[in-house]
């Protein structure tokens, strides 16, 4: 609701606001350190940094006629 009002606001002016959602663990060293075993749930079970940058990447570069209000980054092997 904040990101949607705040959207409302600045969105006239020429500001994007979207609301990220990153739903599951991130690959690196330290989700490695608190769960060593987690690489075993195959290799669509994490999040790669990288992605996500590209994921807020396309945020910034997407045209002002479609504005993203919302972006939820899952990883592929995630089960709703």
């Amino acid at each position: 609701m904040v990101s949607q009002s705040l959207a409302r606001e600045f969105g006239p002016r020429g500001i994007d606001v979207a609301h990220v959602i990153i739903n599951g663990s991130i690959e690196g060293d330290k989700i490695f350190s608190k769960i060593p075993d987690i690489g075993q749930k195959g290799p669509d079970a994490l999040l790669l940094p990288d992605v996500i940058a590209d994921s807020y990447w396309y945020l910034h570069t997407q045209h002002r006629s479609a504005w993203s209000q919302e972006l939820d980054v899952r990883a592929h092997a995630e089960t709703f």
